[in-house]
């Protein structure tokens, strides 16, 4: 005889358990690209000091100038006035990039630490993003893979505060053009090219140092 404590129990057994909805995968990159990624956006007999199939003005170019006195090694330090990104020497002296910094008061400066390197990363736009661009970004709320025309391009640094990640990156861009303007969400842009030299020098628990715009820069050319 089925008692009611045993209706319940067989009722709780074959009821309980959730049904479980589709697993959506998110983006991904694929490794096995990376080195054909890398010598599709780098040009032929790349010398990063003359190398210019962007048409970039020519002080955007990769240069070793003098830094500053005080400034620690291994640190990046983000000029948004003259748009230029230096990472200093043990020398004392530091290489120096042209950047894009973000449009009008994404621009976070600010003081951050690198706690995340990737190649060829992923995206997805923020909440933030999407509520402000909704046209642009809703279709693309579930990632993109990585590869040569995802926003964040070929080498990404992200920056936190803490253990806080803010979403700020320096990261290379599919719009080289860009480079001396504004024209990110937010992050600092760079010619992958470019930042695929500086990604490999950058070590992570490095300080990166995001001026304001109305500020001076970081070292002497």
């Amino acid at each position: 005889m089925l008692t009611k404590r045993h209706f319940i129990i067989s009722a709780a057994a074959m009821f309980s358990a959730p049904i479980s909805g589709p697993v959506l995968a998110g983006p991904t990159t694929n490794r096995s690209k990376w080195t054909e990624w890398d010598e599709l956006v780098t040009p032929a007999n790349y010398d990063p000091a003359t190398s210019n199939p962007w048409g970039l003005y020519p002080r955007f170019l990769p240069r070793r100038v003098e830094a500053n006195s005080g400034l620690r090694a291994g640190d990046i330090h983000v000029d948004a006035v003259a748009r230029y990104l230096y990472h200093i020497q043990n020398d004392g002296t530091a290489m120096r990039y042209g950047v894009a910094i973000a449009r009008g008061n994404l621009y976070t400066a600010g003081t951050y630490v690198v706690r995340r390197k990737a190649k060829w990363p992923t995206w997805t736009p923020t909440a933030a993003m999407i509520k402000r661009d909704p046209e642009a970004y809703t279709d693309l709320a579930g990632g993109m893979d990585g590869g040569p025309k995802n926003p964040l391009g070929s080498r990404a640094l992200y920056l936190f505060v803490g253990n806080r990640d803010t979403y700020l990156r320096i990261h290379g861009s599919p719009h080289p053009e860009s480079i001396g303007g504004r024209a990110s969400s937010g992050c600092v842009r760079m010619v992958m090219a470019h930042i695929n030299e500086l990604y490999q020098h950058v070590s992570i628990g490095s300080t990166a140092y995001l001026y304001p715009p109305k500020d001076g820069i970081t070292a002497e050319s």
